[in-house]
């Protein structure tokens, strides 16, 4: 149960469960993303450029993701296309190189409250540090940007006023 939840953490990078599951989860995708940003930059270089012991260290870190996270994951885009997706290959590239620089705390837990049906504490757990969470920023100060750019101030007189 754990291994099918940590590739669905990994897959889709925030997940909904029971606040036990979520905490044993945390333990397990910790300790894999660790693996792999221990590696340092061996972890996200192109095998090509990799000297004969670095491969080594990186086939040995991803056989060690591998015997626990099933290799691939199958995530349904928009417009239900389905992407099947390499979940080692994903923690040792993106997630390695997206939290190089942190010493841990990968995963966050936010707490949801009792689910409807059988009354189990339910919280959400995801991965920290979005890809999209910069471009959000960005698309969010150009906006508020734009809005005050169209706000009329005091030496310009509004449409109305200048129509009377």
């Amino acid at each position: 149960m754990l291994r099918n939840l940590a590739a669905n953490l990994i897959l889709h990078e925030r997940i909904e469960t029971t606040d036990a599951k979520a905490k044993e989860l945390r333990r397990v995708a910790e300790r894999l993303i660790t693996k792999a940003r221990r590696l340092g930059p061996v972890a996200y270089t192109p095998q090509a450029e990799l000297s004969p012991s670095d491969r080594a260290r990186r086939l040995a870190a991803s056989r060690t993701i591998a015997a626990y996270v099933p290799r691939f994951g199958v995530r349904t885009e928009s417009g239900g296309e389905t992407k099947r997706v390499d979940l080692v290959e994903k923690v040792l590239i993106d997630l390695a190189r997206r939290y190089a620089t942190r010493p841990g705390g990968y995963t966050r837990i936010v707490k949801f409250g009792p689910r409807r049906g059988d009354n189990a504490p339910i919280s959400l757990i995801e991965l920290i540090g979005d890809a999209g969470k910069e471009e959000k920023k960005k698309s969010e100060s150009t906006q508020t940007e734009e809005a005050s750019a169209k706000t009329p101030t005091a030496a310009e007189p509004t449409e109305a006023a200048k129509v009377t």
